[in-house]
């Protein structure tokens, strides 16, 4: 499955589960990056966040792709990383993301918004 057909598959389980503001950011043409694409969402609840996190990896799963090669942040509950290495999904409190500020950090990034 190519990054993009996953970073799809990603957003499906981000929508499953009522994701607000899913932003697509391809980073392929930037240098260093760590992966081609940043799938990014908020949810308004820790349990939110973790039904978004437990979606994501079972649409994934349905295409056969497996298990995250790491996830991160479950515990927290703030901020949950899935990192499929040439996908990364982060799912943030709302309040976490403005404060992170990805999208800013990442600014020369090709960005879709998705919903």
């Amino acid at each position: 499955m190519t990054a993009e057909e996953l970073s799809k598959v990603i957003i499906k389980g981000m929508e499953e589960k009522k994701a607000s503001d899913i932003v697509l950011m391809d980073l392929r043409h930037i240098k260093n990056t760590v992966t081609d694409f940043f799938v990014i969402c908020s949810g308004n609840s820790d349990s939110q966040l973790d039904a978004i996190a437990d979606s994501i990896e079972e649409e994934v799963i349905k295409t056969g792709e497996g298990n995250p090669w790491k996830s991160e942040g479950k515990s927290g509950r703030q901020w949950i990383l899935v990192d499929y290495v040439n996908v990364v999904a982060h799912i943030f409190l709302k309040d976490r993301r403005a404060f992170y500020g990805l999208e800013d950090l990442w600014g020369d990034a090709k960005v879709t918004r998705i919903g």
